[in-house]
């Protein structure tokens, strides 16, 4: 059977109160005697009462909840962020809809409309990269949004990022100077602005300023995740690499596993930087060394951007940068 589902207008009557008395309760409105508090909180425990948000969102023209989309949820570098997110949310008591798009640009569109339409007071989005189908729909809407672990070359919408230029180059130059004459860069689709734009200028900077050849035969696509990065490694030996630079902690992990599959010794034989420093890093053998992104920072600062976007305070910076570091680990010398 069906459960029935119990009104305000159900709590007011049973109570034997005005309906706007029972809001006060509900909301802490100090303006109620304590019996009669006493009296309507008896029957919402009885009743089972719980306040419709939509129906209260309605009514203030705020529905006090975050639309947060998510290529993956079941990444580590998404979920950490989407952990960060929760918690200042939780702070300032906004509810959140995790939407998983699948990293799909026609999902994407579907999934951000689909928030809007619940009137969602603000959306975080995460990712691969920003097409002009979703930017319209960002500004169409009004409704405020914050970027967090993607670029927006523009920088319309606010975001919150690390230096991934200078993090790669960075990563690309430790792998230089410790003899690699051949570096590998795999990162996910190079139309996302953050491997096409930014972390491959880095990769391109760091070779210039070591006197490496940059070559087209070292540049490899992907998935980001474990199969992609075993069904790769064949194709990065042949390519005589001896040493890659990879985007996301999953993707190495397949990476590392293929070569050791191969006898291929690691870090002995054959070098890995990653980017993450998720969990992942740490239960590889040899654990990977990585550049170090503050991700749960990175979905904590985004909400709090967004919290002071939705309630029209002042934003000195939409564009922040976090920063990282580079811990080194098991993959290299």
């Amino acid at each position: 059977m069906e459960k029935q589902t119990i009104t305000i207008y159900d709590v007011a009557r049973e109570a034997n109160v005005s309906m706007a008395t029972v809001s006060r309760v509900v909301n802490g409105n100090p303006n109620v005697k304590p019996a009669t508090r006493k009296k309507v909180l008896e029957v919402i425990d009885r009743l089972d009462y719980r306040p419709n948000a939509v129906a209260r969102g309605l009514a203030s023209k705020k529905t006090t909840t975050v639309g947060v989309i998510i290529p993956d949820v079941s990444n580590m570098f998404f979920a950490s962020l989407a952990r960060g997110i929760d918690d200042v949310a939780t702070m300032y008591k906004y509810n959140i809809i995790l939407a998983n798009s699948d990293g799909n640009d026609q999902k994407e569109v579907n999934v951000l409309n689909n928030l809007l339409a619940k009137q969602v007071d603000g959306v975080i989005f995460m990712g691969h990269h920003i097409t002009d189908e979703i930017r319209g729909e960002f500004s169409r809407s009004k409704t405020p949004v914050v970027l967090a672990g993607s670029i927006d070359p523009d920088e319309q919408v606010g975001s919150v990022n690390i230096d991934y230029t200078s993090a790669t180059k960075d990563a690309v130059t430790k792998l230089a100077k410790n003899g690699n004459k051949k570096i590998a860069f795999v990162s996910g689709a190079l139309i996302d602005p953050i491997n096409g734009q930014n972390r491959l200028k880095g990769y391109k900077e760091a070779l210039k300023e070591n006197g490496l050849t940059y070559s087209e035969g070292l540049i490899f696509e992907s998935s980001y995740n474990f199969r992609d990065g075993l069904s790769l490694v064949e194709r990065i030996h042949n390519s005589g690499a001896t040493a890659v630079y990879v985007t996301d902690d999953e993707l190495a992990i397949g990476i590392l596993d293929g070569l050791i599959d191969r006898g291929v010794k690691v870090p002995e034989e054959f070098e890995i930087i990653t980017s993450n420093n998720s969990l992942l890093t740490e239960v590889a053998r040899p654990r990977l060394t990585s550049i170090t992104q503050p991700l749960y920072d990175l979905g904590a600062v985004s909400m709090r951007l967004l919290t002071k976007m939705m309630n029209k305070e002042e934003v000195e910076e939409k564009t922040i940068i976090l920063p990282y570091g580079i811990e080194e680990k098991g993959s290299t010398k």
